[in-house]
């Protein structure tokens, strides 16, 4: 089961920027996609999650990705949503380990004091719609259309660590 992670964990911004999570957490809530870039199932999601994300930019919320890999091959995996949307580094994983993520894709949403206010895991979309009307709900906003045509079919996800 998902827990608040520690607001001590480094993250590193594709730009190579590093800072505690705490420090990411200083004005916006977060919330990201967590995806693997070695594993096929965070691949498959990668279109959706773009599109979900993108849904809350406007948003009092920093939205985007973290992708457990160097920056390097963060934004080659990421490709143009690397430019479209923040995206932070976790190649150790210790975000994916301290919130104890046990599956690959996941959609987290953060507080500013690092409370961990909504999560899921894999590909499920009803799990998925639930934390981006959270959300929504949190940031006065509009979700998305959980699924969306056009989105994959429903799947566990791949082992976090």
């Amino acid at each position: 089961m998902p827990k608040d992670p520690s607001g001590d964990i480094t993250l590193t911004h594709l730009s190579g920027a590093e800072l505690p999570l705490d420090d990411w957490l200083t004005t916006f809530h977060l919330a990201v996609a967590v995806l693997d870039p070695y594993e096929y199932e965070s691949a498959w999601l990668l279109d959706t999650a773009g599109r979900i994300l993108t849904t809350f930019t406007g948003a009092d919320a920093r939205v985007g990705f973290v992708v457990t890999a160097s920056p390097e091959d963060a934004k080659a995996f990421l490709g143009p949503w690397a430019d479209r949307l923040f995206a932070l580094c976790d190649p150790d994983k210790a975000l994916v380990k301290s919130l104890e993520l046990e599956t690959l894709p996941a959609f987290v949403h953060l507080g500013l004091d690092a409370s961990l206010l909504g999560s899921a895991e894999g590909w499920d979309p009803e799990a998925w719609h639930e934390v981006s009307e959270n959300l929504a709900k949190a940031m006065h906003w509009k979700g998305p259309e959980i699924p969306a045509p056009g989105d994959p079919k429903p799947y566990t996800g791949a082992a976090a660590v």
